[in-house]
């Protein structure tokens, strides 16, 4: 077991690998890395990239475990030339690389569980520095390993994303809070769709001293459709305390926001489907199924999602919902009586609680004067409801889309 007497750690973040730096993959290890623990009470001080060379990688350990007392490392841990984070933590350390027979071990018995024949090149991947902690790796063939200088703790992860998740979890984060003898503060995550992350600022900017002052703290994080709003507490503040500030910011926010520590849009609207048994069909032309997928992607989905049709010609818009030819010719795809058909023809083909339809002009081509690029019209069908939104979207066509297709839920939970 590892002991320092430190109680409130910091951490820094250190990806490897040439092609983050060249932007052929986005590192999303380290984002990962850094929502986690904030939600454990670790603040991250830096995150840096290094290339794949010794000399960089080293130096960058060097940096890191003076500046915080927790490292965590993602990637570099592979069997081929330019896997090179064990070695450069050697050279860091003023350690020697040496053969470790249990990783060894746990990487010919990883390969045997699933029934391949391991290269020789993969006892590479043995080769950890003198002193190391070796961390099983049940979900790859690369072993993590933690190494301890001068009160820190550096935590050596794979790159693979799902492995280098799983080890956090099952080994990392217990590991911090054993050591560091960390609380993880109540965080309150507000998921909200249609506000910005400066309008959020503006709406909560009347409540943002109360917070401070109760030893909360606030930040928010975008992650398209929607943008998170998250609110911390030290565990020392009352939970009736905690429950009156979020409910102030929530009240602030007003209803685009959707849910509290919830699942996304999609899950939301589910879960109010499931728990009305209430059932959902949908029509789209210009998000082309995006909003099915969405609906699909969530676990159960076939309790209350019935059919979906991508519906992006006059003829399948009139086929499959039996919107009128004639209103097609009068208005036009892009409409509001369009959008309507398609909600309630849907609804009625598939027999469904709700209709929903979705037409619009998405681009990059294809705007006019009268409808521009971003023009989106939706329809919501349902007992004895029939609603309707037109949208002025901005953005490139996967933005627009996705915006829609959010819109067209939050339209639809509205009325749930």
């Amino acid at each position: 077991k590892l002991s320092i007497e430190y109680r409130m750690p910091t951490a820094t973040l250190l990806s490897q690998g040439n092609e983050i730096l060249t932007g052929e993959i986005i590192d999303t290890n380290t984002n990962w890395l850094a929502s986690e623990l904030w939600n454990l009470g670790i603040s991250v001080r830096q995150i840096t990239a290094s290339r794949d060379i010794t000399k960089d990688i080293s130096k960058a350990l060097v940096q890191a475990k003076e500046r915080s007392e927790v490292v965590i490392t993602t990637g570099g841990l592979g069997p081929t030339n330019d896997d090179l984070t064990a070695e450069a933590a050697a050279v860091a350390f003023n350690r020697s690389l040496q053969h470790n027979p249990e990783a060894s071990r746990q990487i010919e018995s990883r390969f045997s569980s699933i029934g391949r024949t391991m290269a020789p090149s993969n006892l590479r991947q043995a080769n950890l520095p003198e002193g190391a902690t070796i961390l099983e790796n049940h979900w790859g063939t690369a072993p993590g390993f933690i190494m301890r200088e001068n009160g820190s703790v550096c935590f050596f992860l794979p790159g693979v994303p799902r492995e280098m998740r799983m080890m956090f979890s099952t080994y990392v984060a217990p590991i911090i809070l054993e050591t560091f003898h960390v609380e993880p503060p109540a965080t309150y995550t507000i998921r909200v769709v249609g506000h910005s992350e400066s309008r959020l600022a503006d709406l909560l900017e009347p409540i943002q001293s109360e917070i401070a002052q109760a030893g909360g703290e606030i930040g928010y994080r975008a992650a398209m459709p929607e943008v998170q709003v998250k609110l911390r507490f030290n565990q020392e503040v009352s939970t009736d305390v905690q429950s009156a500030l979020v409910d102030k910011a929530v009240q602030l926010i007003g209803p685009r926001a959707f849910g509290t520590n919830t699942g996304d849009l999609a899950q939301v609207v589910g879960q109010h489907l499931a728990a009305h048994g209430a059932t959902i069909a949908t029509a789209e032309s210009c998000t082309a199924g995006k909003l099915a997928s969405w609906l699909a992607s969530v676990p159960g989905a076939s309790r209350y999602l019935l059919e979906g049709a991508i519906v992006y010609s006059n003829q399948a818009k009139t086929r499959t919902c039996g919107v009128s030819k004639e209103d097609l010719n009068d208005h036009g795809a892009v409409s509001k009586t369009v959008a309507l058909q398609l909600a309630s023809g849907i609804r009625k083909r598939a027999g469904a609680t709700w209709g929903v339809g979705i037409t619009g002009i998405a681009g990059p081509t294809g705007g006019t004067n009268e409808k521009p690029i971003g023009t989106v019209h939706i329809g919501i069908a349902g007992p004895e409801i029939q609603h309707h939104k037109r949208l002025q979207l901005h953005g490139d066509r996967d933005r627009i889309t996705t915006l829609a297709s959010a819109a067209a839920l939050q339209l639809l939970l509205a009325h749930l």
